[in-house]
């Protein structure tokens, strides 16, 4: 096996949680684990740890419009060696920053898509309306993409989405890896639900595309018929406006909002729960889904693009539709009341989840790294414009 000098570019990281710092943390600490001299380019941020192992940090400032994000300012003073391969998370600031080095040293560019960046527009002023117009996002993605010598989408719907842009370079689908053993090793956490309740719980960023609406629409539906609690692990924009949705629906009182947490300990969260519900329709897979069930916690989660992929229906848990608060709490209710078939589906789910273990999916993208690495030297370079024309017919019009 070749090792090789890897930079992971990304606008998001820990101590920020979400499905992109978290895979990029597990790729990290695999490829080091497997003598790869990897490195995470970061934005800095008033919340970093005060030592980390192979993440170099950019300095940044805040973005005003989405919590937590930050806006990195990149030189290659920064660089901590002279890179081989540059694996880009995000189409954005360092992303960007990693493609032009890449294709200023010659160097091969692998990026990951990880999210579907259109559900993401309203936390740019202006943008929605400006992309309804134009497609100003499609555009602007197939030329980022269409610059990689590889792109790796989590799942096959993924990448479907990823062709329909008009990305022609080769798209490999390659999940992203569950840590079972640091879940499973997570230190013991105090049970944040109250003595005698049912444990729900749902993890994720509080934003408007997390949909977290529908899983409070169907916590009021399920507590007439089981004394549920939910527990919120994440924090983000939208939790005012869910507390007080919560009180107009009535569960205010059975709903706790624990905030961020450190990952380390997120197993400990998930070891207390008994059902896990979802309804995000963003998802490119929903890495949440893999964690809770590799912990055993059944999924009751909304079947959408990624998620499609992230529950085995029937043997680790259940997909329901877009928006279905009803059909969400009608299923939970069946795991509820029935502690067999929650057992069964519990083993299922620890199973389904087994397969995808961090090393192994490292290991495969070791494997396109070569594969990039051949693309690389045999392709004539192709002279691509770094920011695409506007289709003159999609413009509106002035009159």
């Amino acid at each position: 096996m070749r090792l090789y000098r890897i930079g992971l570019f990304t606008d998001v990281y820990l101590p920020n949680p979400n499905g992109v710092s978290t895979s990029i943390y597990l790729l990290l600490r695999e490829l080091r684990r497997m003598g790869h001299d990897a490195w995470v380019m970061a934005p800095e941020g008033p919340n970093d740890p005060p030592a980390e192992e192979a993440v170099v940090r950019i300095p940044s400032v805040a973005y005003p419009f989405f919590e937590g994000q930050r806006l990195a300012m990149p030189s290659s003073r920064y660089l901590p060696t002279k890179f081989e391969i540059i694996h880009t998370h995000t189409p954005l600031f360092l992303g960007l920053w990693g493609s032009r080095l890449a294709r200023r040293r010659g160097i091969p560019h692998v990026s990951t898509f990880h999210t579907h960046y259109e559900k993401y527009a309203h936390y740019v002023p202006g943008l929605a309306m400006l992309d309804r117009y134009t497609g100003l996002i499609q555009s602007l993605s197939r030329a980022f993409y269409n610059r990689c010598e590889v792109v790796i989408a989590p799942t096959e719907p993924v990448k479907a989405l990823v062709e329909s842009y008009g990305v022609e370079r080769p798209i490999s689908v390659i999940p992203t890896g569950v840590d079972t053993d640091i879940l499973e090793q997570a230190p013991e956490v105090p049970s944040p639900w109250p003595q005698g309740k049912r444990r729900l719980i749902t993890v994720g960023r509080l934003g408007k595309e997390k949909s977290f609406e529908v899983v409070l629409e169907a916590l009021a539906q399920i507590r007439p018929h089981a004394d549920a609690h939910l527990v919120h692990v994440g924090e983000g924009p939208e939790e005012a406006h869910l507390k007080a949705y919560a009180a107009k629906l009535g569960v205010l009182e059975h709903v706790t909002f624990v905030g961020a947490v450190p990952y380390r300990t997120i197993g400990g969260y998930y070891r207390h729960a008994e059902v896990f519900l979802f309804a995000s329709e963003t998802e490119t897979q929903g890495l949440v889904l893999w964690e809770a069930q590799a912990m055993g916690v059944p999924v009751v989660a909304v079947g959408a693009e990624g998620t499609l992929q992230g529950v085995e229906e029937g043997r680790s848990g259940y997909l329901v539709p877009p928006k279905d608060a009803h059909c969400m709490a009608q299923r939970t209710l069946e795991l509820l009341s029935d502690e067999s078939l929650r057992q069964r589906l519990s083993q299922g789910a620890r199973k389904f989840a087994q397969a995808r273990s961090a090393r192994r999916i490292a290991e495969s993208i070791v494997e396109l790294y070569d594969e990039a690495r051949e693309i690389q030297q045999i392709e004539p370079k192709k002279l691509i414009f770094p920011f695409p024309r506007l289709p003159r017919s999609s413009l509106p019009s002035s009159r």
